[in-house]
């Protein structure tokens, strides 16, 4: 059974849905009244029109497309951007255009991923010491090519 995520669309869009059946994301589409002009290392704050309640325990993460990342250089400048499942404002994605040319957000187009994600809150133990491991605190690529 799929999990049931209460949603309010306040956009001109259809829902996100799932393009293959085994996509992991539902495309997010952007909801303007106008375009929005990205110059070279500008972002922008894009709406969605869309509002979620998700059950405790999941998170909403909002990750970039692939195909406009490596075709225009957009990407999600938070990526991956977490909504909680107390968060019950409106999706937004922040964009980023790192590429040498200005790029047209229209309304409609898809401008990123949402992928649902089970998670657990920690608990913090203090303690002295931590258990011995073969890496150790070797890391930023200590580990080789």
């Amino acid at each position: 059974m799929a999990l049931e995520v209460k949603i309010i669309n306040r956009s001109q869009h259809p829902l996100p849905r799932y393009e293959t059946t085994g996509s992991a994301g539902l495309d997010l589409r952007a909801n303007l009244t106008s375009d929005i002009i990205l110059l070279p290392l500008e972002r922008a704050l894009i709406p969605t029109g869309l509002f979620i309640e998700l059950p405790l325990g999941f998170e909403a993460q909002v990750r970039p497309r692939s195909g406009l990342a490596l075709k225009k250089g957009i990407t999600v400048l938070n990526a991956p951007g977490t909504i909680d499942a107390d968060y019950r404002g409106e999706i937004g994605v922040i964009l980023v255009n790192l590429s040498n040319e200005a790029f047209t957000v229209s309304n409609g187009e898809r401008i990123a991923q949402l992928v649902i994600a089970k998670y657990e809150q920690a608990q913090w133990v203090e303690v002295e010491v931590l258990s011995e491991t073969n890496r150790g605190a070797g890391g930023f690529g200590s580990t080789g090519k």
